[in-house]
């Protein structure tokens, strides 16, 4: 799903803001324009992961083209960010495998330490070193 995003250019003293018209209260920022599309990419998931929880549905975006009427937003800077619902479904699945028994036992023992399950430390660890990544 692409969402239009309007950016405020920042200066030596202020970050580049970032506002997702189709999503009122959803905003973010960066120190540069690819950190502020990054941030932003991440407020619209948390955003939409938020009406979902509460039951509400998914907006639509409304084409760049909508936007750049805009008179509130004129003289932003335009783009469109891409997200991935999927990111936010977290509906279990099961899947098959393959691992070495020395790196399993090592997740094992590693899962037991911390007092989880062995599935339950692959995906916390799973997720935190996506974190890292972004």
């Amino acid at each position: 799903m692409r969402y239009v995003v309007a950016i405020e250019k920042g200066d030596k003293r202020h970050a580049y803001g970032v506002v997702v018209p189709d999503l009122p209260g959803c905003f973010s920022a960066g120190d540069t324009l690819d950190e502020a599309l990054v941030n932003a990419k991440e407020a619209i998931l948390l955003h939409l992961e938020g009406l979902m929880e509460e039951g509400k549905p998914v907006p639509a975006s409304k084409s760049l083209e909508a936007h750049q009427k805009s008179r509130k937003l004129k003289g932003w800077t335009w783009a469109v960010v891409e997200v991935d619902l999927a990111e936010l479904d977290d509906k279990t699945e099961r899947v098959n495998i393959t691992l070495p028994r020395k790196v399993l036992r090592a997740i094992d023992e590693a899962a037991k330490r911390s007092g989880e399950s062995r599935s339950g430390y692959i995906a916390r660890v799973g997720i935190e070193a996506a974190r890292r990544v972004r």
